[in-house]
């Protein structure tokens, strides 16, 4: 996810709860969006992204048993600088074997056991200097027929940018099915609207345990969640973040 200095505007009104085009965009169903006998592949450039992008579809793919591929491209390990409670040690200790991402997924009710799951140990917050060899490493795990989900290209963090293109290359070099998720663009201040390419967004419905199981997978990553007061570093995930995740929807860039 995103340090929460980062995200601009977050003091005003967001475009997920003001935009009235949301009203508008068509409803598609998981199997549209994934026919039958495709594999859903979910590119997560940090951990969380997975939870934040597309926790709801996680689940729905989960429910119908659709082959799924996870494609963790960094582990997070740079996501607290300058931390006296998440010092390198600890972060080597907890991210190489992501358990808040394993417990987020149990939260989903997504079974770890049976997951194709991927880790790039990508370093984070540099990815554009590793475009290409992100393009080859996730294009290495492709196959022609997937269906993949990358966060968008025009997200307004530079990982996630990254990976959407890096996706979107490897997707079109194999004959995969390319998918974009956006996740801070929905923080954008509501004038930031006319960015969004609505005519390509579908809305996934979600019910109200699927959200609420989404809501509750997102709390998994504490180290993400709480800030430390005492030494002025502030949650990487604010608020806001936990408020969306009550939406009884996730919306796809087709």
């Amino acid at each position: 996810m995103k340090p929460a200095s980062r995200l601009q505007g977050r003091h005003h009104p967001q475009i997920w709860n003001s935009a009235p085009q949301l009203a508008d965009i068509p409803i598609i169903s998981t199997q549209t969006l994934i026919p039958a006998g495709a594999r859903a592949v979910i590119l997560a450039p940090h951990p969380g992204d997975e939870v934040g992008a597309c926790g709801g579809l996680l689940q729905l793919l989960s429910n119908l048993d659709q082959p799924m591929l996870l494609i963790s491209v960094t582990d997070g390990s740079h996501g607290h600088p300058s931390s006296p409670l998440w010092s390198d040690e600890r972060l080597r200790t907890h991210r190489p074997h992501p358990q808040e991402s394993v417990d987020a997924l149990h939260r989903l009710g997504v079974p770890t056991h049976g997951l194709q799951w991927v880790r790039g140990g990508f370093p984070e917050k540099t990815l554009v200097e590793h475009e290409a060899q992100v393009a080859a490493f996730i294009g290495q795990y492709l196959r022609p027929g997937d269906v993949v989900f990358s966060t968008w290209r025009k997200d307004g963090d530079a990982d996630h940018e990254t990976v959407g293109r890096a996706g979107a290359l490897a997707a079109e070099n194999i004959g995969a099915v390319f998918n974009e998720l956006p996740v801070w663009a929905w923080h954008w201040p509501v004038r930031e609207q006319n960015k969004i390419p609505w005519h390509r967004a579908r809305k996934l419905r979600l019910d109200v345990w699927t959200t609420a199981r989404k809501r509750h997978a997102m709390h998994a990553y504490a180290s993400q969640l709480n800030g430390e007061p005492a030494s002025g570093i502030s949650p990487l995930v604010p608020r806001v973040i936990l408020d969306r995740m009550g939406m009884p929807y996730e919306i796809v860039f087709i």
